[in-house]
């Protein structure tokens, strides 16, 4: 596979504060990698860095083959990218706004007003071009905003908290299109609270903190290495407890329950069930949320 982005002993500091503690990674073409963390970690500053929005005070940064430092142009018009935030112009119909933002990459319009139709299409929002963009539900401005960074066709496409606020319909058209894009072969590069859509969407992650990288690897791979398979819960009781410390178990007690991170989760509930008296206990799959709150934490970050 072909690098996409490269970053080794990569760094950002504002001052006294290192936001981003050299840290190295590749992100291969036409894949989708995640970068998690809880507020604070570096991921936001990082993914600043690669839509080179923000310079690099360290190491080095590769993106589509050119320096960050260099080359920002460049790589500026190979890139598309979804904010956080939904920066459509109220004064624009939805047409409008794709047709306009064209401009910037100097398309030529008969070709531009192509793209635009196209685009339409693409996030199911034809019937509202001629709309201004302040009717526009939250899932329509979202999908807007996806098509105007895909209106220069690029290789790398850059999403933050892509989903935010949306309801399970509009979530799940979303990633319907980010899985389209993905086989037309662009790569994408994602940070989100959800980690449900991580988990769904990511070739790849990293998890990052205290402006390091924790962990990288697959969602699967991530989950298996650090929960395991499955994961029994039950209500904190000191009998529970003792059960537990004859077995030998690995466990955690989080407030008023216990999460249990079992071998064999079958068989683990059963003994506890039959030999520990217990009358209520729960197991499930472990996800990627357990492995984040296990790495990060459980306070709240503000």
């Amino acid at each position: 596979m072909v690098p996409i982005i490269v970053a080794k002993d990569l760094q950002k500091s504002f001052k006294s504060l290192l936001a981003v503690n050299n840290i190295s990674f590749s992100i291969d073409e036409g894949e989708v990698f995640g970068f998690l963390g809880p507020n604070g970690a570096g991921k936001t500053t990082t993914m600043r860095m690669i839509q080179c929005v923000s310079p690099v005070s360290g190491g080095s940064l590769d993106v589509l083959g050119m320096d960050v430092a260099s080359r920002q142009r460049e790589i500026k018009s190979q890139m598309g990218v979804v904010p956080q935030e939904n920066n459509l112009d109220g004064d624009f119909t939805v047409y409008e706004n794709l047709l306009v933002y064209s401009r910037y990459f100097d398309i030529p319009k008969d070709e531009a007003e192509r793209r635009v139709e196209e685009l339409l299409d693409f996030v199911h929002l034809q019937e509202k071009k001629d709309v201004m963009t302040e009717s526009l539900s939250g899932g329509m401005k979202r999908r807007l905003v996806l098509a105007r960074a895909l209106i220069n066709r690029p290789r790398l496409l850059i999403l933050d908290e892509p989903t935010v606020g949306l309801d399970p319909q509009a979530r799940h058209l979303i990633w319907e299109k980010l899985r389209s894009l993905k086989k037309q072969g662009v790569t994408i590069v994602l940070t989100s609270h959800y980690l449900d859509e991580v988990e769904k969407l990511c070739d790849r992650l990293v998890v990052m903190d205290n402006g390091k990288i924790l962990v990288e690897g697959s969602p699967a791979g991530v989950i298996e290495e650090f929960i395991g398979s499955n994961i029994i819960e039950a209500e904190n009781n000191p009998q529970l407890l003792e059960c537990l410390r004859e077995r030998d178990a690995n466990y955690e007690i989080i407030g008023d329950m216990v999460h249990i991170y079992p071998d064999n989760a079958m068989e683990l509930s059963e003994y506890l069930l039959m030999e520990c008296s217990l009358t209520k206990i729960s197991a499930r799959p472990a996800t990627l949320e357990d492995v984040f709150l296990k790495l990060t934490g459980r306070s709240l970050r503000e």
